[in-house]
């Protein structure tokens, strides 16, 4: 549905009750400013998206009958999170306290409400259904895990994907798996050469965030992999197996073991695709996968200027150029080249950003941008970056349009894609 109109800023009662306050228009955030937002670019809420307060936190709106900015004082402020698929053009705006806690990892789209509708600001970039909310059968999940722990009952990855993926997080490629369709998860490394200020499996006891996630405790046997990977290609809907997953650290420090395990794997099948997420950090070890027969790599980064990835990152023993240079590795070799890239509106859209995504793309000759939102407090992220000010900025919908503009060849999406669609026809939809 189009808005004619600004929709309303929602605020919370802190008691669990959203309310909206229609003397205020709502706003977006990019960077550190809150700024009007165009009507096109509110979406009605997604299924599957939800709405939280953000304590210690007030919303900031335009006055409807001044025209002036203030904060809304009836409560704390609200944003939203949009489910996979989507990804958030700009971020909820508020003011924070000297007291308010650092928010959880998740993502915090801006929300409104109007004519009996909540709204986010934010974009469909994927057609897969994978991950939809309404896909899921609790049901058919509940079997599968029976049916699969059975099968395997010596297999310490299967059991791991059962209790702690599947069970304890919901893990919606944990929940694929164990209903036998499309990406199946390989967690392998429970070490990481990064030590990224959002990790969502490792955190400092002394930090004030919590990893949403505990990390793999132990190192897969390449027959553990084997075991259970070659059934899925076998017989899945559009099979992808995937290293690199967020109960884990780095996957390329078990490259050995993913090196035997893909050998083995293609000595039993050819069917689907084999994929690796990585931080890249090691262009040798890609080059041994894609020999090995790797189809794609997903490297995930926040940014493509090195002043803004590394005190992220903080990287243990590589560069921003190593993550380039395995990006081009795989293109050079025939494979699917894709990153995974953290979308934080006024900094992943900011000039000197767009021009460096655009020098990359031209390198590597990046197949696809998975466009994703990046999970993470805003105010502690540009804080603990050291950004104070974030320059001129494009707006991610424009940024979008700029890449295309340059690159058409670049697609846009969310998931990684299968074979079939590396393939064939990447725009046509898939999993129904």
């Amino acid at each position: 549905m189009q808005l004619t109109q600004s929709p309303f800023i929602l605020y919370s009662d802190g008691k669990g009750q959203i309310f909206e306050d229609t003397s205020l228009y709502a706003l977006g955030r990019t960077g550190w400013d809150a700024v009007l937002v165009d009507t096109e670019d509110w979406i009605p809420l997604p299924d599957g998206g939800n709405l939280y307060e953000l304590p210690g936190r007030r919303g900031i709106g335009i006055d409807v009958a001044s025209g002036e900015m203030r904060l809304c004082e009836k409560g704390w402020a609200v944003a939203a999170f949009v489910p996979p698929a989507y990804t958030g053009l700009y971020l909820a705006p508020y003011e924070t306290a000297d007291d308010a806690p650092t928010l959880p990892l998740f993502c915090y789209t801006a929300a409104a409400w109007f004519d009996d509708q909540f709204y986010v600001t934010a974009i469909r970039i994927e057609k897969d259904i994978r991950q939809e909310k309404s896909g899921y059968d609790d049901n058919l999940i509940k079997d599968g895990v029976a049916k699969f722990t059975a099968a395997y009952p010596t297999n310490r990855l299967v059991k791991h994907l059962a209790d702690t993926c599947c069970n304890t997080y919901h893990c919606p490629a944990a929940r694929n798996f164990f209903i036998g369709r499309w990406e199946c998860p390989i967690p392998s490394s429970p070490a990481c050469n990064a030590n990224c200020l959002g990790c969502i499996s490792f955190q400092p006891e002394e930090e004030t965030i919590v990893s949403s996630h505990d990390r793999l405790t132990f190192r897969p046997t390449a027959q553990e992999i084997v075991e259970y990977t070659v059934p899925h290609l076998e017989t899945a809907p559009y099979p992808i197996i995937s290293w690199g997953q967020g109960c884990e650290g780095e996957p390329l420090l078990m490259w050995p073991t993913i090196k035997e395990s893909i050998l083995e794997i293609r000595k039993h099948t050819q069917k689907g695709s084999i994929n690796i997420n990585t931080n890249g950090s090691d262009p040798k070890a890609v080059k041994e996968l894609m020999d090995a027969g790797l189809n794609s790599i997903r490297v995930s980064l926040n940014s493509f200027r090195n002043e803004i990835y590394t005190p992220y990152y903080r990287p243990n023993n590589y560069k921003l150029e190593d993550i380039i240079e395995s990006l081009k590795v795989v293109t050079d070799n025939g494979g699917w080249a894709s990153i995974n890239y953290f979308v934080f509106p006024g900094m992943t859209d900011n000039v000197e950003e767009v021009e460096a995504l655009l020098k990359a793309i031209e390198y590597t000759k990046l197949n696809l941008i998975q466009w994703r939102n990046f999970n993470i407090d805003p105010d502690w992220y540009l804080g603990n970056i050291g950004v104070t000010d974030t320059g001129e900025c494009y707006g991610v919908h424009q940024m979008m349009k700029i890449v295309k503009e340059e690159f058409p060849h670049v697609k846009f999406g969310y998931f990684n894609p299968p074979i079939e669609r590396i393939k064939g026809n990447y725009d046509e939809e898939f999993a129904h």
